[in-house]
């Protein structure tokens, strides 16, 4: 873990590091994030003068290797920090070799270990709370020991109080999420399960883009600075005050928008 757990002071609040979901768009280029001729090798390093952490999103779509993490962290400062999702293979598709994919992705992300904020185990929407899905992420999260771990589930029927007190006893952060408030989506909460760190992700509010099945549509999406404010209000100091580190992201990447969006968050919490 990056930093040590610790009980805040009444009023006080921990501190925050915000990123976005990715950083490795060419759409980016087009508006004006990165440079005009910037070339995906070269994103990171200018990523990283914005901003102190980033979600790895290729992590999800094909297994990390070590030899590929080794060479991306060489591009980013030290202190820089990563949060990595877990392989498909083992939250989405779960391959009957599950087991072995954890190993391979065990190895792979081991050299980001000193720079890792969390491994996020991200749900899909068809993980409902059955017997048989209890059993696989227990077993799962078991496998992934050793680890900081945040859990983001897709489906409403995680929300109870049962799931909460497994995750709390486990440490293991679950992720408060920002989405559409469409029937069956797991919603947003301030409830804290980790009093070591926080994790939120913002995936924007566009109801039409979210059920369209196209990827573009589902993240185009800007938060006004009114509804960051009240975001901030309404969650953010809340679960800032029980815990002690905090990593926020940007899914909205279309246009630009989670980088624009993340700039506004931290000009806010800097400014409160």
């Amino acid at each position: 873990m990056t930093g040590e757990s610790r009980i805040n002071k009444p009023g006080s609040l921990c501190p925050v590091l915000i990123g976005t979901s990715g950083y490795s768009y060419t759409e980016w280029v087009d508006s004006d994030f990165y440079p005009q001729g910037t070339r995906a090798p070269e994103m990171l390093a200018l990523y990283a003068r914005r901003f102190p952490i980033v979600e790895l999103n290729y992590t999800w779509y094909q297994m990390v290797r070590a030899e590929a993490i080794s060479r991306m962290i060489a591009k980013a400062p030290a202190s820089f920090l990563f949060t990595a999702k877990l392989t498909r293979t083992l939250t989405h598709e779960r391959d009957r070799n599950w087991r072995e994919e954890l190993q391979k992705y065990r190895e792979g992300i081991r050299p980001l270990q000193r720079q890792l904020a969390a491994i996020l185990v991200q749900l899909p929407p068809d993980f409902t709370w059955t017997t048989a899905n209890r059993y696989y992420l227990a077993s799962l999260l078991d496998g992934l020991h050793g680890f900081p771990l945040a859990v983001e589930f897709r489906h409403v029927s995680w929300a109870r109080d049962s799931v909460f007190a497994e995750l709390e006893s486990r440490k293991i952060t679950m992720v408060t999420v920002d989405a559409p408030p469409l029937p069956g989506l797991f919603p947003c909460l301030n409830v804290v399960t980790n009093p070591e760190f926080f994790f939120v992700r913002f995936h924007g509010r566009n109801k039409q883009g979210w059920v369209s099945g196209n990827m573009q549509k589902k993240f185009d999406y800007c938060y006004s600075d009114d509804e960051l404010h009240r975001w901030n209000e309404q969650y953010l100091q809340k679960i800032r005050a029980q815990t002690g580190n905090g990593f926020v992201f940007f899914n909205n990447h279309v246009r630009a928008q989670a980088p624009e969006n993340a700039q506004q968050l931290q000009k806010i919490l800097q400014e409160g």
